[in-house]
Order: structure tokens, then C-alpha cells, then sequence
């Protein structure tokens, strides 16, 4: 008989991490304890996911404010810093604002709106209508969107982002002037020295702010790209999928990533004889319907990952075949003939009909998500994922 289970998703639960852990045998441990425990087999292709957090917390990848504001300081000039188009978080974003105002004099912050660049909605689309202002042209001062849109809160945290960030800017010393815009070169009449904030869009903003004249252009990838007072960094992204750790200081992007999954491979491949792909993975990519919140904060779904999870997916959709070229078919008849058709597919099924409608993402955006939601970001403490059977089809016995 076939075997009745495709793909199954399991959070594993691990030890709390600390900096200068084995994490590479920490994690080979605590999966092979879960596959004897639970009683689920090993096989080859399948995949161990861990999050991106406990990889650099054993790294030790950490930062302070302070050094924060070093870099800052040093690289921007120290005096009006125009820092445009941050996400508006919490854990995210306000402990790096509070480091890049400790290094300046003055901020002027401009904000994306009617959200930021993941969704979060400091205002909606429709208040935009009422209020007859167009976001791709219209300049809003602080003083202009208080008096249209009065004091918003975030659906979901409560949280007024405006009024936040500016105080922020405020404890820690410097001056706060708040603009909202969505062409990068709107800031340039405020401030000439500027941080770009923005994560996919970082680098169209640069360009753009570079070509009208800004002076210094820097993006969040390029503070704390190098050790500062002997600090945490990521040489690639910097700033970029930083958490907050304490108050005072940020979890950097875990670095040299590419190691630690080829490590877990070959330990699991010692203890098991099957070759497993390994990954790294933050944020998933996926949009929730309410928020509206698209959740990728991370520069990347995965860091790092083994060779087998290049690419993406070379599905057939079951349903096209059923409902067209085997329409005239049912019960096993329609099932034989749907598993020979799997079985010849082409290596490459771009731009055939028969894949119409599979999901066209890179193999690790998909994975990664999928990890994402299972281990959560909360308290479930399973910052490791087992995923069987991803791999498997129709014809998989």
C-alpha cells in the first residue's frame, strides 16, 4: 500500500542557547533524540530547519546602542541625519533608532506611508481617498498628518509608531523632525547625510538618493558591517535582521552561516548513512490578511542552506492533469496514469501547462515560511524543524 503521509512539519524542542554553545551538536542531538522519541524515521532529503536567532546567539553576534552610535557617528557626520523609510517595529527597529540618534544631532525621520515597506499601516488606503492625498506625491510635515489623520495605532500592537519613534529620538538627545513621503529624494531638502532604512528597496534607494546629490547615502547593511569596540557584526547586511536583545543592546544577523549547515549534514550523515539538507531561516515570506503585514524583515528567508536546497520546486499540478488530459480516467486507472506522467516529467517545467499554477518561490522562500510557522516566534521552544517528506510526490511509496 502507498504511504498515506506526504510532507509533515515538526517542531523540535532544544535547550535555551547561550552564547559559545555547540550548536552544531546541539542541534544533530536534539533531532536525533526527537526521531527516537517520536518514533519518526531519518530519511535522505529530508530537511532540518533552525532558526536564525539561536545560530547567532551561539555566535555571540551581539551589539550595543553604543556601538551603534559609534558607527553612526563616524560614518554619517554626527550632526542632521536624514533616516527614511524604517519598518515600524518595536523589536525590530527602535533599538537601532535609538542607536543612530545617540550618533546625531538631529533626526529627521521620514516615513513611508500609508505603510511601511512589510505592511505595517500607519494609515489606510482608504483615509488616503477621504482625504484626497496621493502617496506617491504628496509631502506630508508631522503637524499636516496630525491634522488629517489624527492619532493612529498598529491593529495589532497598539502602538502609535509616529509618536513612538519621536520619542525615542528625543530621550536620547537628539532633535526630531518627522516627514512622511514615498520618493527617497524628498529628504534631501531636510538633511544631506542619509540612512536608508528600507530592506528590499535598499538598494533602488541609494541609487536614486545618490543621483540627486545626497552627500553621504549610506543603508543599514552598511552599519555594523565591521566589529566596533570589538562588537558583534554581519559583513553582508549589517544592521539588517537585527532583534532586540535587552534594551541596550541587538542580535545581530548570524555571519559565516554557510559552515554550521555543512557541519550538520555531514553529523547527521555519520550518525544515519542519509544525506539531510540543512538550513538557516528567519522570517518567512508570507502576507497576513488582516495586518496586512507581509512579515519578511529579515534581508533573506535563509542565510545559509546545503546545495540540494537550490532551486525551485518542478511540480505537475494533479489537478490540471485530472480535469484535462486525463479527464476521461478515474480510480486507479486515473491514479496509474497520473503517476506515470510524474514519473516522465521533464527536469525543467517552466512555461509548460501542466505546471500552471504551482508555486514559482525559490525552495528555501518556501521552506523557510513553512519553518517559520511551525516553530513560531513566541514560547513553543522548538527553535528547530524536521520536515519529511517535502521532497516526496504522487509516486512516493
Amino acid at each position: 500500500m502507498s504511504r498515506m503521509i506526504g510532507t509533515t512539519s515538526r517542531g523540535v524542542r532544544a535547550p535555551i542557547i547561550r552564547q559559545g554553545d555547540d550548536i552544531v551538536d546541539i542541534v544533530v542531538s536534539s533531532v536525533l533524540e526527537a526521531s527516537r522519541d517520536e518514533g519518526f524515521p531519518i530519511r535522505d532529503r529530508d530537511v532540518v530547519a533552525m532558526t536564525e536567532a539561536v545560530v547567532a546567539r551561539a555566535q555571540g553576534n551581539y551589539a550595543s546602542v553604543d556601538d551603534i552610535a559609534a558607527d553612526v557617528r563616524q560614518k554619517l557626520g554626527g550632526e542632521t541625519v536624514g533616516v527614511i523609510f524604517p519598518i515600524l517595529s518595536r523589536n525590530r527597529f527602535a533599538i537601532c533608532l535609538r542607536g543612530i540618534a545617540k550618533g546625531a544631532k538631529k533626526i529627521v525621520l521620514m516615513l513611508s506611508y500609508p505603510s511601511d515597506e512589510v505592511g505595517n499601516h500607519l494609515v489606510s488606503l482608504d483615509a488616503l481617498d477621504e482625504k484626497g492625498i496621493d502617496p506617491y506625491r504628496d509631502v506630508l510635515t508631522l503637524e499636516r498628518y496630525r491634522e488629517l489623520f489624527g492619532y493612529g495605532k498598529h491593529t495589532f500592537t497598539g502602538v502609535d509608531y509616529v509618536a513612538y519613534y519621536e520619542e525615542l529620538i528625543t530621550s536620547c538627545g537628539a532633535e526630531a523632525e518627522i516627514i512622511f513621503a514615498n520618493d527617497p529624494r524628498a529628504v534631501l531638502p531636510y538633511a544631506k547625510n542619509v540612512l536608508c532604512c528600507d530592506i528590499h528597496s535598499r538598494f533602488r534607494t541609494k541609487r536614486l538618493l545618490k543621483k540627486a546629490g545626497a552627500e553621504v547615502v549610506l543603508g543599514l547593511d552598511e552599519i555594523l558591517n565591521a566589529p566596533v569596540n570589538g562588537s558583534g557584526y554581519n559583513a553582508e547586511y549589517g544592521l539588517l535582521g537585527s532583534n532586540k536583545a535587552t534594551e541596550d543592546q541587538v542580535k545581530l544577523f548570524p555571519r559565516d552561516s554557510a559552515p554550521v549547515v555543512e557541519a550538520i549534514q555531514r553529523k547527521l550523515y555519520d550518525a544515519t548513512g542519509k544525506v539531510v539538507e540543512v538550513m538557516v531561516y528567519g522570517d518567512g515570506a508570507f502576507k497576513d490578511p488582516v495586518g496586512k503585514i507581509w512579515e519578511l524583515a529579515d534581508p533573506v528567508v535563509a542565510p545559509a542552506y546545503t546545495a540540494g536546497l537550490e532551486g525551485t520546486p518542478n511540480e505537475l499540478k494533479l489537478k490540471y492533469l485530472a480535469d484535462n488530459e486525463f479527464s476521461a480516467l478515474s480510480g486507479d486507472a486515473l491514479k496509474e496514469a497520473i503517476k506515470e506522467k510524474i514519473q516522465e516529467k521533464d527536469d525543467n517545467l517552466v512555461g509548460k501547462m501542466a505546471s500552471e499554477g504551482t508555486t514559482p518561490r525559490r525552495l528555501t522562500d518556501l521552506i523557510g515560511s513553512l519553518c517559520d510557522l511551525t516553530s513560531g516566534s513566541g514560547d513553543k521552544g522548538t527553535p528547530i524543524v524536521y520536515i519529511s517528506g517535502y521532497f516526496d510526490n504522487y509516486t512516493a511509496d
